[in-house]
């Protein structure tokens, strides 16, 4: 949970089941730099932003943390421009990627609908919005 989602007991609690369950601080560096990442985005400006993604990518390349945290900042570091990119438009990909994830778990669950009209009308009907205007120009396929 967010560290300002905290209540000063919860903080406390946090803290001592972190001390209690992870010997080495792997879960608690990946928490700390979790929030770190989630600063970047409360920056207004995108060169400070560029400028904390590539200190923070600098800092994890550290041997001293674990292999997914040296990750975390190779990948922070390959996408600093794009992180930046953000910070300027505020523009994002998450609605069309929910849309993309509907369409595809519409698919799964029909096992593979192969009438491009009957799965637009599954997917209109599953997202609750339906075009019913549209529905006219559908017509049953022949059995």
């Amino acid at each position: 949970m967010a560290d300002e989602r905290l209540d000063d007991r919860a903080r406390e609690r946090r803290q001592g089941l972190l001390a209690a369950g992870d010997p080495k601080g792997h879960v608690r560096d990946a928490w700390t730099a979790k929030e770190a990442v989630r600063e970047i985005y409360r920056i207004a400006d995108p060169n400070l932003a560029l400028e904390w993604v590539t200190e923070l990518a600098d800092t994890l390349d550290d041997t001293v943390y674990s292999l997914e945290l040296r990750r975390l900042g190779r990948t922070l570091r390959r996408w600093a421009p794009q992180i930046a990119a953000w910070h300027a438009s505020r523009a994002s990909n998450g609605p069309v990627e929910a849309i993309n994830g509907l369409a595809k778990r519409i698919k799964r669950v029909a096992f593979g609908i192969t009438n491009w009209t009957h799965w637009r009308v599954r997917v209109l009907l599953y997202a609750g919005k339906p075009d019913w205007s549209k529905l006219a120009t559908i017509t049953p396929a022949a059995p």
